[in-house]
């Protein structure tokens, strides 16, 4: 059984990893304003969903799980998805154009804008959380730890070195690396 090399230039520990996560959505990061994912024509081909939800729900996925070091291509293969699952469920389809326009009603409400065009972090995140009670909000967030977060190109930017279990699992490999805790 060998156990696999990590790459020492990585600081992020699993631990890290779920404690920033789990922080994510309050604490934001800063990312260019939505004009950058709001590029309609990068969904010219959703065949069900317009252009205008797909990047909805794009700019939506990289402010509720934000990462600087994630590339918008990363977000639009997380939601993608969600286009096919519409064309294969009328009630799906439904909830994603309500919930989108849930979500441009409340930005509007607030700012004025559609959420695309909200130049800033801060408001769209002010417009989420406004929203977060909604299944709408509730179903992208919950899907988005499947489809983003399982993206194995992913995980290295993350420190994270996938599955262990077929190495013997972490025991010997990383399970007590707990470089943050302070010793006494």
């Amino acid at each position: 059984m060998t156990s696999r090399k990590i790459d020492p230039r990585i600081k992020v520990t699993r631990r890290n990893f779920l404690q920033s996560s789990a922080a994510a959505l309050p604490a934001g990061a800063l990312v260019a304003g939505g004009a950058t994912l709001g590029a309609e024509s990068a969904w010219a081909q959703a065949s069900t969903l317009t252009p205008h939800t797909m990047a909805t729900l794009t700019l939506m996925a990289r402010d509720i799980y934000p990462h600087d070091q994630i590339g918008d291509a990363s977000y639009r293969k997380a939601v993608a998805h969600w286009d096919t699952d519409a064309a294969a469920s009328p009630a799906k389809h439904s909830m994603i154009n309500d919930g989108v326009a849930q979500l441009n009603a409340e930005s509007k409400k607030r700012f004025k804008a559609d959420y695309v065009k909200l130049p800033d972090e801060a408001s769209r995140v002010t417009v989420l959380k406004a929203i977060e009670a909604h299944p709408f909000f509730k179903a992208v967030r919950a899907d988005l730890v499947v489809s983003l977060y399982n993206q194995h190109d992913l995980w290295p930017k993350f420190g994270y070195e996938g599955a262990s279990a077929q190495l013997g699992g972490y025991i010997h490999r990383g399970f007590n690396d707990i470089d943050w805790l302070p010793t006494a």
